[in-house]
């Protein structure tokens, strides 16, 4: 696999007809192969015209986008497309086509035979977490989070190397959004697919972007890095602004426990477990939320059955610093 980035934004900018501002003004992003980046920011920041710019559903108004080295102006657009899979918030499955030919779709458009399509539906199938039951039903019948896998099944469908994600989980209930963004979590650590992520939520930017692009009004970028260095070094008031006054506690929410730093064990005899108790390898917003429902001043940390320390509010406190 090549070094070269797979999508790059080079001083890219959109103004629509009618309009006397540009909706992204001279934006430039280097997103590397196998990374997710996600686009976040407020209503009218651009972040799905630039999403739509990448496989030109929208062409920019000037500048460059490339894709695996290409400017995507001189590739032929169902060539483009080929290599893109494409999830919205509403999905846009065929209202008229089972599950099972939705997924399909793309495959058959490109020729292959019959069996290949099956076989490749049945690996999708079981790639997404798709109940077999419901292949042979409509959209119609489908709730939101069986909606969202059936089109993130479909985008994956001719195994694309970079997938584009709008708000794709902004239209199901909190608890199978969460649900739809560990999963797409644990896809991407089987996949590695290069994905650009638009979402208006700084929450869900922070779990699912190895990167993010914090964008204001009128498209201009304002911060590019990860969430671990957005949360601890915001670069202006804007930024810092956005990401809420509870960033310390998103960035403990990035912190696994590290077993190096954990405190001595106290003094034989007290109940740890009574105490509370965590696993290691959890986030220290893990650790926190333990001694605070605990009433205590620390959560005792295990590996199996053997205590190797404790975390302390102190140690928090040290780790945020560092």
């Amino acid at each position: 696999m090549s070094n070269s980035p797979m999508i790059e934004l080079i001083d890219v900018s959109k103004r629509f007809a009618g309009t006397d501002a540009d909706a992204v003004e001279h934006l430039s992003l280097t997103i590397e192969q196998g990374e997710v980046v996600a686009l976040v920011g407020p209503s009218g920041c651009g972040k799905t015209t630039t999403l739509r710019m990448i496989n030109r559903l929208i062409e920019p108004s000037s500048g460059k986008v490339t894709v695996a080295g290409s400017d995507v102006s001189a590739v032929p657009l169902h060539e483009l497309r080929r290599n893109i899979g494409y999830v919205i918030q509403q999905v846009g499955l065929f209202p008229h086509r089972t599950v099972e030919q939705n997924i399909a779709t793309v495959p058959s458009l490109l020729g292959w035979d019959s069996d290949r399509v099956r076989s490749r539906v049945d690996e999708l199938v079981d790639l997404v977490a798709i109940d077999r039951s419901i292949l042979q039903r409509y959209p119609s019948e489908l709730s939101g989070g069986q909606r969202q896998r059936v089109g993130v099944a479909r985008a994956l469908a001719a195994d694309p190397p970079v997938l584009l994600m709008d708000e794709p989980f902004g239209a199901v209930d909190p608890v199978v959004r969460e649900h739809l963004q560990r999963e797409l979590l644990d896809l991407q650590a089987r996949l590695r697919k290069t994905i650009v992520f638009v979402t208006h939520d700084i929450d869900e930017a922070i779990l699912v972007g190895d990167r993010v692009a914090i964008l204001n009004t009128g498209g201009v970028l304002e911060q590019f890095a990860m969430p671990g260095e957005l949360l601890a070094h915001p670069a202006n008031p804007f930024v810092a602004g956005f990401l809420g006054t509870d960033r310390a506690i998103k960035r403990l929410s990035l912190l696994p426990i590290d077993g190096s730093s954990l405190e001595p064990l106290p003094p034989d005899g007290i109940d740890y477990h009574s105490a509370g108790a965590i696993d290691i390898g959890v986030s220290l917003k893990e650790a926190l939320d333990a001694i605070v429902s605990g009433n205590g001043h620390h959560v005792a940390v295990f590996d199996g059955t053997v205590c190797l320390g404790v975390v302390t509010i102190d140690m928090i406190h040290r780790r945020l610093a560092g």
